[in-house]
């Protein structure tokens, strides 16, 4: 990408996001208040019948907010309030825990599918089977089984994360030029030594992008997880804002959800192109 194109790009994406928020100031500065338009629904919602004011909060309010959290985001004031960077520090642990066990698991049992045609065969009936079944409908079992939410949450992390990372490296490994190994072969390069310099770094641009995907349903898992068991984490934080009927916050959480998704995406993407060579 040329820098011109770069800097284009960047002032495109400056032009959208200012209109979003323009558009977003104006919706809710309307004089069509969800008060008006629903008195019992904006009592619900905590909302007043002043004309001009609207429930959902504005660009301005929800930055207002953000900083708030900002400012203090590892305070402590028990197990229903606890800040931002706690919950999200709890969030991130527990995928990277489900995750790294994903990888170990998933890349040498990867390798086995690709370079043995026999396991391939004997083992793909149980993946076929496997691989379709959302990721949450494991947790009441896990939760029957393990008994503790936490724990069941890496579970649930370390299942959704394994199939991309799994049939991305058994088709990387599959893929490997024959004539490469041949010549490992020819030289007499026992197998292990085989899949080390030969086969890993012709696989590793397809690993790393399974391992890009995983990453990215770990983290969207993770939210749906905490608000089903609860405790800390930044999904139980955006349910127990919404109980608390604390829009702005839930808006927070959102934002932030994003973000942490984007740096984690990001910094795979970033891995990948390092190992992956210009034809």
């Amino acid at each position: 990408m040329t820098n011109s194109l770069r800097i284009r790009a960047a002032i495109m994406s400056v032009v959208i996001l200012s209109v979003f928020l323009g558009a977003w100031h104006i919706a809710t500065r309307s004089t069509g208040s969800v008060a008006n338009l629903n008195p019992e629904y904006a009592k619900l919602m905590g909302a007043t019948a002043t004309q001009g004011k609207s429930a959902m909060p504005g660009p301005a309010d929800v930055g207002a907010k953000l900083w708030e959290h900002l400012k203090s985001p590892f305070y402590d004031k028990g197990p229903n309030d606890k800040g931002l960077g706690i919950q999200l520090a709890f969030s991130i642990a527990r995928v990277m825990t489900g995750y790294m066990l994903a990888v170990a698991f998933a890349i040498p049992l990867g390798f086995l599918i690709g370079m043995s045609p026999l396991m391939s065969k004997a083992l793909d009936p149980f993946i076929q089977i496997l691989k379709p079944i959302s990721p949450l409908a494991w947790m009441p079992l896990a939760l029957y089984t393990i008994k503790d939410s936490s724990l069941s949450a890496i579970f649930v992390i370390f299942i959704c994360s394994l199939w991309p990372m799994l049939l991305n490296t058994a088709f990387g490994v599959a893929s490997v030029r024959k004539e490469w190994i041949n010549v490992a072969r020819t030289l007499e390069v026992g197998t292990v030594r085989r899949a080390f310099t030969v086969i890993l770094p012709a696989a590793a641009p397809t690993i790393l992008t399974g391992m890009r995907i995983s990453i990215g349903i770990a983290w969207l898992v993770i939210v749906a997880a905490e608000m089903l068991v609860g405790g800390t984490g930044i999904g139980y934080f955006v349910w127990n804002e919404w109980n608390n009927l604390s829009i702005t916050n839930v808006i927070i959480a959102i934002l932030v959800i994003g973000l942490v998704g984007m740096v984690l995406d990001q910094l795979l993407a970033q891995a990948t192109r390092l190992v992956t060579f210009p034809e």
